[in-house]
Parts: C-alpha cells; structure tokens; sequence
C-alpha cells in the first residue's frame, strides 16, 4: 500500500490506496462525449495563479457511457432552455457569463441515431445550472442524485435556483456502501461489475460526487466535477481564486478532495482526470457521431 502526501495549500491529511480496483468491463460498453457549448473567461477565473489575460474555454460537455445493463449520462450540459436557466441566477453572475451553444445532448443523441430507451439515468456530478440545464431536455429519464444533494437543490442556495425552477424533473437517490474506494470511505457500484463507481466528495456543493469509470480496454476516467475548473487545479494543485471560492458551499473540503484526487493522479498516471469545464481532460474521449 502506498502512502501519498500533498499539497501546496494547507491539508493535513495523508490518502492511502493500494492496486486500482478490479473491475469487469463488458465488451459492449462503451464512451462518448457530448459537447453542448461553452462559457468564455481568462485562466485567473479558473485556478488561483492563472494569467488574467490567457483567454479559457470552459467547456460544458455531457459523456454517455453506454452498458449493458443501462446507459448513463454523466452531467448533461446545456440544454434547450439554458437562457431561461441562466436568467434565476444573480444579475451579477449573468453579467460575468458569455456563453455559446451546441446542439444540446438530446439531440446529439437523435442525430446519432441512439436509442433513447437505452438511457438508464442523468448521473449529476451535482446540480449546478450548467451541469443540470440538459437534463431537462429528457423527462422520461431520471435523475440521480445523492440525498445530500437532494437536500441542497430543495434549500434556498442561489446556486441551485435553476434547478428548482425546471419542473420535469425526476430525481431518483442512491445511497452509498461502506465499501472503500481508492481512499474514500464510501462508494456506488452502478453496476455491480465495477465499471462504473460513484463515491461521495462535497465541498463545491453538499452532494458533489465523484464518478470513476473503467472501460474494456482497461483505460480508466475519473470525472471530478467542479472540484475543479481547470487542469491545473488537479496537475498544480491549485484551487479556485478567493472570489470563486464563494461558490463553494465547503472550500476546506473542496481543498481536501483535491489534495486526494492530486495523490490518486499521482499515484495512477494512467487514470485520465477530467475536469467538467476543462476540454483538454476531455482530449482521449471520442465524439459521438451523427449519423451520415
């Protein structure tokens, strides 16, 4: 077992893991990434030390794991009516966000020629107007979310306003095991093989998670959220600004899981680390195709 320390901010803790997890992938399962548009700002917005005048992409970008046993969208990015969401958030905020637009999820999928029936659940890495916006595109499908994050969506916080405001939606919550994984205490096995595992990590908001997913080929994801903004939150180990931190609901926690998914970076160079609003992380996943 191997013993890993980090970082340059203020965390007193060590992370402990041993051999990746085992994990029995179907040949069928597969990956996809969904592009739905993206917001524009410098890297001083993204990672404490950024340059104000390096213009950033942040992208908004859903990613369909497809499986046997039920398909998977992890975030959903823009959706259809993403200006009406936008619009519940602080004038302030609004004034701050230039934003473009991609086909939405949805109708990537349909261009595709996906099967809609094959898709099992949105799978938030938490609810956020830009993580949330295009799972209201699929009413049919419901939503999964951990009950701290439940909670959170029906409070007062500004930040999920957008979410309270879109009435299709279905939220169905998972609960965790007391199963260690890769150091966190606690974790969701979707689907009992391995492939896909969801373990708890607050701090940007009460329910944030954390999603690691293994493919046949055996190449390994681990979508963070917005536990950062940028790679270099991860690769540096440099959290958000003081302003931006504002939008974290626990910033000593987002500065603890960071530290820990720095250690896991470092400890298994081979797990790609994608970062939501970074599409750099996003580079070894494939495009989903529209159909000729």
């Amino acid at each position: 077992m191997s013993t890993y320390r980090a970082s340059p901010f203020s965390v007193s803790k060590t992370f402990e893991f041993g051999a990746l997890p085992p994990a029995s992938a179907p040949s069928e399962m597969s990956i996809a990434q969904l592009p739905t548009g993206a917001t524009y700002r410098s890297a001083s917005f993204g990672y404490r030390g950024g340059s104000l005048l390096e213009p950033r992409e942040f992208s908004m970008t859903a990613t369909l794991i497809k499986h046997p046993k039920g398909d998977l969208l992890i975030d959903a990015g823009f959706g259809r009516d993403i200006a009406q969401h936008l619009a519940k958030l602080p004038l302030f905020f609004r004034l701050l966000t230039r934003y473009s637009l991609n086909k939405t999820a949805r109708e990537q999928l349909q261009s595709s020629g996906y099967d809609l029936s094959r898709l099992r659940a949105v799978l938030l890495t938490h609810s956020h107007w830009d993580h949330i916006s295009g799972a209201a595109d699929f009413p049919e499908v419901p939503v999964w979310i951990p009950p701290a994050e439940r909670s959170f969506v029906h409070g007062e916080d500004f930040t999920t306003a957008s979410a309270r405001s879109i009435k299709s939606l279905h939220f169905e919550e998972y609960r965790f095991d007391a199963r260690p994984y890769l150091g966190f205490a606690e974790s969701h096995d979707v689907y009992g093989d391995g492939t896909v595992v969801i373990v708890p990590a607050p701090g940007h908001t009460p329910g944030s998670v954390i999603v690691f997913v293994t493919l046949p080929d055996n190449k390994r994801y681990a979508f963070i959220g917005d536990l950062a903004w940028q790679l270099e939150g991860v690769t540096e180990q440099e959290e958000r600004p003081l302003p931006q931190r504002l939008a974290d609901a626990e910033p000593r926690l987002v500065r603890e899981n960071l530290a820990h998914m720095a250690a896991i970076s470092a400890r298994y160079p081979e797990m790609t680390i994608v970062v939501a609003h970074d599409p750099r992380s996003f580079a070894s996943i494939p495009t989903l195709v529209p159909k000729p």
